[in-house]
Parts: C-alpha cells; sequence; structure tokens
C-alpha cells in the first residue's frame, strides 16, 4: 500500500494518477520489467549528498546511474551517492530503496534527468518494493518543480 503521505499528497493536488501493482521487486528495473515497461520508461529516485551535506533526488531512467561528474558540474558541488542510512530517516513512511520521486514532501529538492522531461507520462516506484505510480510528467512537474538536468550516462 501506498505510503499515507503520497497517497494525500497526489489526491490532495487533484491529479490523476494509477497504482500499478507488481511483483516484488528491489530493483527500478525488475519493477518495470514486472509492468512491461522500458527500463528507460521507469523512473528510479537516487539520493546523492553534496559536500556541504544536504541531500538531494536525482531522478534517472531505471538502466541508467547516475552521472557523478555531470551532477558535480550541474550543481555547482562535489556529491556522491548517499548512504541509506543518511536519508532513510526521511523516508519513514517507505520501504528503503522505493523511494518516490517527490523529494520536496522529504525536504530535499528534485533534479531530473532531461531525458525523463521529454515523456508524456512518468512511471515510479512510490513508496513499496510491490506498486509503482504512473501519472501524466506534466502534472509531476507541477507538484514537483524539478530542474531539469543531464544526470545520466548509458551503461
Amino acid at each position: 500500500m501506498l505510503p499515507r503521505k503520497v497517497v494525500d499528497f497526489l489526491d490532495g493536488a487533484k491529479v490523476s494518477y494509477e497504482v500499478l501493482p507488481h511483483a516484488r521487486s528491489y530493483t527500478a528495473q525488475a519493477a518495470a520489467s514486472s509492468l512491461h515497461v522500458r527500463g528507460r520508461d521507469f523512473a528510479k529516485s537516487v539520493i546523492l549528498k553534496t559536500d556541504d551535506g544536504h541531500l538531494v533526488m536525482a531522478v534517472v531512467p531505471a538502466p541508467r546511474p547516475v552521472d557523478i561528474r555531470a551532477a558535480e558540474q550541474a550543481l555547482g558541488a562535489k556529491v556522491e551517492l548517499a548512504r541509506e542510512g543518511e536519508f532513510a530517516g526521511r523516508f519513514w513512511d517507505c520501504e528503503v530503496g522505493a523511494e518516490p520521486p517527490f523529494g520536496s514532501l522529504y525536504g530535499m529538492p528534485v533534479y531530473v534527468d532531461e531525458s525523463l522531461g521529454r515523456d508524456p507520462e512518468i512511471v515510479f516506484k512510490a513508496g513499496t518494493h510491490d506498486e509503482a505510480v504512473r501519472m501524466r510528467y506534466a502534472d509531476f512537474e507541477r507538484l514537483m518543480h524539478p530542474i531539469l538536468l543531464p544526470l545520466s550516462r548509458s551503461r
């Protein structure tokens, strides 16, 4: 079941979204496969830590890693992947590794890989390892005001 905070946020914003149950999976790529969604069309949230200790959320296509150098250049700061222990408490209502791309709900800015901003829809884990959400990208953008940046690279 989606975290109440996420449901209340989406319902309160009066946006249309679809909850997509899927086989329990611990990676975004596996969730995409279970849902028969192309990996490049499934967004994953990656938490980064800047050199001044701030946490930021990078949202990238499931099969692509965050390009740390591109993130550093875009953010104007040194960054590294945050360890689960550094952010799990912020997402107290979510399963670790299933953080929804709603960073502002959890006190962090949201940066989205520019490739995801070209799609009419966004599909993502929304707090659990067995459910995803599909919604219009325009609604996601209106709610999160993400900054589009080149954040990922091909493997």
